[in-house]
């Protein structure tokens, strides 16, 4: 109808649309349209992250009311005691409540007891609460830090501590103590990277016998069988016991939680076994019948579970996402049939790390059973090539947009990349290590199709069930020309082709996919060795990426002793992706000297320079930069270089620093004219305790926010 427009819409139906954008910068421009978008776009904000000085109580927004999540973990100075050095606490504390009356979730920075009990008692109707604290755990018994959150919020039903910094002797005791509270919760997230022993098997079994209601479990743990309490069959046997209504379940080595890069040269087998038996993962899968998302890191060999692994497809009939890490035996591939993890064909997202005898036999076999795969991980599987991989992904054309190769030493770059040509202009996430042996030498002799793809016109054809299909019965007679739980036997020897609707192209010449767009490719992360340089992207294939948003790099390796580089990291060879406006810069474990750099020797600062050397050419919006940093001092600075580098990003709009930086070099970046969100994040164990003089303060932080405010942005 003419002269009709979204304005005319019900009050209704316009808040219906507008509970549907999430993207902070478009409801904000929403909010600016008319009167009544403004009133229904505050209306229907229900999550709110506050930044800015804590001490500004006069800036905090009044006109939130409807917040049910408030993230108070970024006020700054960052990691400084919320609320513990304002003159009057409770005032603020108190205007909190006031004017974000309805919240049931809160996030905040807990470096004191104080915090939360003076946080606690304000919303005692509390559901969700995830606590931070990269500092240390202050002197104080065990349990006292979360005591407050217990006592006063008793409708409790998730608590987040996966970047909260506490003692394993903290949790059974408040547990304990509070057991009405602890029968409420439904969803414990204790995977903290900073734990280094992980909880003993006595402690899982008390908090799960203490939580008997958990939906969601996860937990860092030991199954070094060599350490007292580590979790072995017993501990497994009375978690499937103690929480049967589990349909999240995250168990993790303390070993696995670092983010270093394996040894791709390495068997895939551990000195120890874990002492974890088939029958046992029979009873946990067996108890466990509402599983959906399974994370088993275990660190130690867990051999022969091709067995337990097929009764995730009778008695886990919800489970999408699976996680398997030293678990060696899962699919054999022996003949025809189907075997281990093939058989659970209603897997969406499977992740195999550390799996010792996988062959490219296998992940074949992977791809014929699991054909709703979306999303798959392979790390440190030292068996398995490009034939096998490349197959892989032909079988699984139709679904796979996700894809993670790292640590497996026969899949370079130039192989990982061949390997994926099936799905180039489907994949939309992808993480590849630049590892760039394999130039025109691995070329020449792998010039050929035939050499990347395995015959599978040799092979049976099987029939995938049905989604409403059963299969609990036997799956002996699969292969005998029956129907067994919607599968069913096809002899066919008809040739794959390249029609549109085939998955499996086989008779495609490799040169003419070579130099073909990645259409829908938004995320690439990347693995980088110190030293490398990334010039070679552009000659391994990841030229042409038209709608990449993000890029993630991680730098990893030890500065000292090597010679400065003859050239730059190479960031402006980037500037080639037209829509990329995120990058995540990670050198947190590049390791050099800061301090006391010996003669001749390259410090951090010269790295540093080496890194970000043309990243002003690129039009970034947003940045998290993780500087290098010097373990022996616990040290990871911003350098002279690096801050006026980073000032040369003139549309940068956010900037998050991990890691601390000097006054006067943060005053660079005020020349970026866009730039309105920086932060300084000390978010690696241990934060430092007490900054050196030199170093951004409270009052450093609080002058450069004054600053940084003060200015008229274009905007």
């Amino acid at each position: 109808m003419a002269g009709t427009s979204l304005n005319d819409l019900p009050d209704v139906l316009l808040s219906n649309i507008l509970a549907l954008v999430s993207d902070t910068r478009t409801r904000n421009s929403l909010s600016l349209v008319c009167r009544k978008f403004l009133s229904l776009e505050r209306a229907t904000r229900f999550s709110l992250s506050l930044r800015g000085n804590a001490e500004d109580l006069y800036r905090i927004p009044t006109c939130f009311r409807s917040v049910t999540h408030l993230d108070l973990s970024l006020l700054s100075p960052w990691g400084h005691a919320f609320l513990c050095s304002l003159p009057d606490p409770r005032l603020h504390a108190h205007r909190l409540r006031g004017l974000f009356p309805l919240v049931t979730s809160l996030t905040v920075y807990a470096r004191s007891p104080t915090t939360l009990q003076i946080l606690a008692c304000q919303w005692p109707g509390l559901r969700h609460i995830k606590l931070v604290r990269w500092h240390q755990r202050p002197q104080s018994a065990p349990g006292e830090d979360l005591a407050p959150i217990f006592e006063h919020c008793r409708s409790l039903s998730t608590l987040d501590l996966s970047e909260f910094y506490y003692w394993i002797e903290d949790i059974p005791p408040v547990l304990l103590a509070n057991p009405l509270t602890a029968r409420s919760i439904s969803k414990l997230n204790l995977m903290t990277t900073s734990l280094t022993d992980g909880f003993k098997s006595t402690d899982i079994q008390t908090i799960t016998e203490a939580c008997p209601n958990l939906s969601q479990l996860l937990i860092a743990c030991t199954f070094d069988p060599r350490y007292f309490g580590f979790v072995g069959d017993e501990t497994l046997s009375a978690l499937a016991t103690n929480c049967p209504r589990l349909a999240l379940l995250h168990l993790a080595d303390t070993s696995t939680l670092a983010s270093a890069r394996g040894d791709p040269s390495a068997d895939g087998f551990t000195p120890e076994d874990a002492r974890i038996s088939t029958a046992t993962l029979i009873e946990l899968f067996s108890g466990l019948p509402l599983l959906e998302d399974l994370v088993l890191d275990v660190a130690k060999n867990v051999k022969d579970t091709g067995p337990a692994l097929e009764v995730l497809n009778t008695r886990c009939r919800r489970l999408r996402s699976l996680k398997l890490g030293q678990f060696h035996g899962i699919c054999m591939a022996v003949g025809s049939r189907l075997d281990g993890i093939a058989l659970c064909q209603g897997i969406e997202a499977l992740s195999i790390k550390n799996c010792a005898d996988l062959t490219d036999m296998g992940l074949i076999e992977i791809g014929r059973g699991c054909v709703r795969l979306s999303k798959f991980e392979v790390e440190g599987c030292k068996k398995i090539t490009l034939k096998g991989l490349r197959t892989m992904v032909s079988l699984l054309k139709k679904t796979l947009v996700d894809v993670k190769i790292s640590c497996c030493e026969n899949l370079h770059t130039k192989a990982s990349l061949r390997a994926l040509e099936p799905i180039q202009d489907r994949i939309t996430r992808l993480h590849v290590d630049c590892v760039w042996e394999g130039g025109e030498d691995w070329e020449r002799e792998n010039q050929a199709a035939s050499d990347w793809y395995f015959d599978l016109n040799e092979v049976d054809e099987i029939t995938m069930p049905s989604h409403n299909a059963d299969t609990s019965c036997s799956t002996d007679g699969l292969f005998e020309g029956e129907n067994c739980g919607g599968y069913t036997r096809k002899r066919k020897r008809s040739k794959f082709s390249t029609g549109t609707d085939c998955s499996m192209s086989m008779q495609c010449n490799g040169s003419d996919l070579w130099g073909k767009r990645w259409d829908r490719l938004e995320y690439l992360s990347l693995w980088i060795a110190v030293g490398d340089f990334l010039s070679p992207l552009q000659s391994v294939g990841l030229d042409d990426c038209p709608v990449l948003q993000e890029i993630q790099i991680k730098v990893e390796g030890d500065c000292r002793g090597r010679h400065k580089p003859l050239d730059t990291f190479g960031l402006s060879i980037l500037g080639q992706y037209p829509q990329l406006t995120k990058m995540k810069l990670d050198c947190s474990d590049t390791i050099g000297y800061a301090l006391t750099c010996p003669s001749g020797q390259m410090d951090l600062t010269l790295w540093e320079r080496f890194f970000l050397n043309g990243i002003g050419s690129l039009g970034l919006t947003e940045l998290d930069y993780w500087p290098p940093q010097d373990r022996s001092f616990n040290q990871r600075s911003l350098s002279h270089p690096a801050a006026g580098l980073l000032a040369e990003l003139l549309t940068l709009r956010k900037l998050f620093i991990h890691g601390t930086a000097y006054e006067h070099f943060m005053n660079f970046l005020l020349n970026i004219p866009y730039l309105r969100d920086v932060q300084l994040r000390l978010d690696y164990y241990p934060a430092p305790e007490n900054e050196m003089t030199t170093e951004m303060r409270a009052g450093s932080c609080s002058r450069f926010e004054a600053a940084l405010n003060s200015r008229l942005i274009p905007d």
